[in-house]
């Protein structure tokens, strides 16, 4: 996905929005300055809205024709970031390659795969070095270091922490703020996965990074947000690594997810708190079996790609 194409569908689902506030849309340079686009952008948004008939546009009348219904939205993760993109890109590729200790990561070749500039990559990369799990070589290299369980532990005490906090935050958010409607869309993408779970159970990991984000954004807090790149590498990736039960661990997470959004819409406290404790232990839990004690995490697949490769 292009960088464009991923600033349009961000655009055009925040526009969405603006139609529950309004009978009639501005300007084209005044929706271009209110969504932070350029007029070209602004014109394809009403171009498909007028298509889908959201609206009726007769040069500069834009009359709301109906509210916007969850298929109007394009998906979440068609409207992430650049460097989401290219995080979201980075754990696949580390997946598929085993993702074993002392692996090197060519940034070069890595933005040539993603379709990104290398100096965004390299920025990503510096940016997740920091937590210590890469290290930078010479020549566009990097190495993929092992963790600890120590590391682990320290790392689950940190996002228990920020993840409970975040989630009151979100319980107590506006009625007609927009991340309900984003919750109602990836509740229906867990039951539908629930349903398909005998055939689709490893697209679970993807769905899971993308619910705990939507949480976490709405601390409003830069650190936790920040943070969060190191809890999906660890959480939602690393025990993937072994696939023993992954079908059972999947599914079981499913069903928390949908009760922690049932108590996350029931906007009580109580309710919030317990849900995502719950959740909280058996990631815990599903971490930490799949390190064994006293060493460091080994894979349980060791395939290789250009982009990752043996030091």
């Amino acid at each position: 996905m292009s960088k464009s194409n991923n600033v349009y569908k961000d655009a055009f689902n925040r526009c969405l929005r603006l139609l529950d506030e309004t009978q009639s849309l501005p300007s084209e340079p005044e929706l271009g300055t209110l969504l932070g686009v350029s007029r070209t952008t602004v014109r394809s948004i009403l171009s498909r809205m007028e298509e889908t008939g959201l609206i009726a546009w007769n040069k500069r009348n834009k009359t709301v024709l109906r509210a916007p219904r969850p298929e109007d939205f394009f998906p979440e993760e068609e409207t992430d970031s650049l460097a989401e993109i290219i995080e979201r890109s980075f754990m696949r590729r580390l997946l598929a390659s085993g993702a074993e200790a002392g692996m090197q990561i060519n940034e070069l070749e890595l933005a040539r795969e993603i379709g990104v500039g290398t100096t965004s990559v390299r920025e990503f990369l510096i940016r997740f070095s920091r937590f210590g799990l890469i290290e930078k070589r010479r020549n566009s290299h990097w190495v993929l270091k092992g963790f600890t369980r120590a590391f682990a532990l320290e790392l689950t005490e940190i996002r228990e922490m920020f993840e409970l906090r975040s989630a009151a935050a979100f319980a107590a958010l506006p009625h007609d703020s927009a991340v309900w409607a984003d919750l109602d869309r990836l509740e229906v993408e867990h039951r539908q996965l629930a349903s398909d779970i005998a055939t689709r159970f490893n697209e679970f990991s993807e769905l899971d990074e993308r619910f705990h984000r939507l949480i976490h954004r709405a601390s409003h807090n830069r650190f936790i947000v920040d943070f969060y790149d190191v809890i999906a590498m660890i959480f939602h990736y690393h025990y993937q690594w072994n696939k023993a039960e992954e079908r059972q661990r999947n599914e079981v997470a499913i069903q928390e997810h949908l009760a922690y959004i049932a108590a996350l819409k029931s906007r009580d406290p109580a309710k919030v708190d317990a849900a995502c404790r719950k959740h909280l232990k058996s990631a815990r839990q599903t971490l930490l079996s799949s390190i064994p004690e006293g060493r460091q995490a080994q894979p349980a697949d060791g395939r290789l790609s250009g982009t990752f490769a043996r030091a």
